[in-house]
């Protein structure tokens, strides 16, 4: 573990020249074949819930698909509206159709899906894929669930539980119809990896202080998903890997998360055996 952790930590120095490697925890990484479910990787506390932030969109895609909210890669197209949140540029200010919602990570257009849906009906199915807690009540005495369950608030899911969502989802045993596991699936981002295909969902997320502001020096950084070796078609490795920062770093937590991943994957490959 310390080893992975060292080469982790030195990966995200050279990412980012604000971020030390004494700055960066790797709280867990972890992998599973997905056919057979067999622990390939389990480094650091894998056990423990934390926040999910934008990696439950893909969860959230499976349910719009089942419920029919959404329909397909390109509807519905929705238009930001003023007070929706913007804090991620010109990509949320604009009409977003399902595939740009996950590219771009849009919180507004989350915040639609969830509204529609409702809490009973979300966490019934958060229940059924053993989605961490389930719980979208959001923060005591706010109302929020809807809008914010999601990041730093009252849904939590452990790395485990994320791989082990992820390969319900590939391996097409959610208790959901086919279709709507293919099509989320369609729209979550892929890379070229050296000799992998590598689909994934970064997530970022700050804890609030007492007075609500965000600590910004102690984020969450997801990046999860699956991927799959060029020459074996039919093998499928799903993973999660979680950071947590120990200062404020210019590019988020999650990307840090994600392209550390990706510049160690050559490596990391080889020891992946079935």
């Amino acid at each position: 573990m310390r080893r992975l952790a060292l080469a982790f930590a030195l990966l995200m120095a050279s990412a980012s020249a604000s971020l030390a490697a004494s700055d960066v925890d790797v709280t867990c990484t972890i992998m599973l074949d997905a056919a057979t479910g067999k622990t390939l990787i389990e480094e650091g506390d894998c056990a423990a819930r934390t926040t999910p932030a934008s990696t439950f969109k893909i969860p959230l895609a499976v349910i719009g698909y089942d419920t029919g909210f959404l329909k397909d890669a390109a509807t519905p197209v929705l238009s930001y509206n003023k007070g929706d949140p913007d804090w991620g540029g010109a990509n949320w200010l604009r009409d977003t159709s399902p595939a740009d919602w996950m590219r771009y990570s849009v919180v507004w257009y989350s915040q639609r899906i969830t509204r529609d849906l409702g809490r009973e009906t979300l966490e019934r199915y958060l229940r059924g894929f053993k989605y961490g807690n389930a719980d979208l009540s959001g923060e005591a005495g706010f109302d929020n669930g809807l809008e914010r369950a999601w990041i730093a608030s009252s849904l939590e899911v452990s790395p485990r539980e994320q791989v082990a969502f992820l390969r319900g989802l590939v391996s097409g045993t959610l208790a959901v119809g086919p279709e709507a596991l293919e099509k989320a699936k369609r729209i979550v981002e892929s890379r070229a990896v050296g000799d992998w295909t590598i689909h994934g969902k970064t997530g970022t997320a700050f804890p609030r202080r007492a007075d609500r502001s965000f600590d910004y020096a102690h984020g969450w950084g997801w990046y999860v998903g699956w991927a799959e070796p060029n020459a074996e078609k039919d093998r499928t490795v799903v993973f999660a890997r979680l950071i947590r920062t120990r200062a404020r770093t210019k590019t988020s937590p999650g990307v840090l998360t994600r392209d550390a991943l990706f510049a160690q994957w050559p490596e990391l490959a080889k020891t992946l055996r079935p």
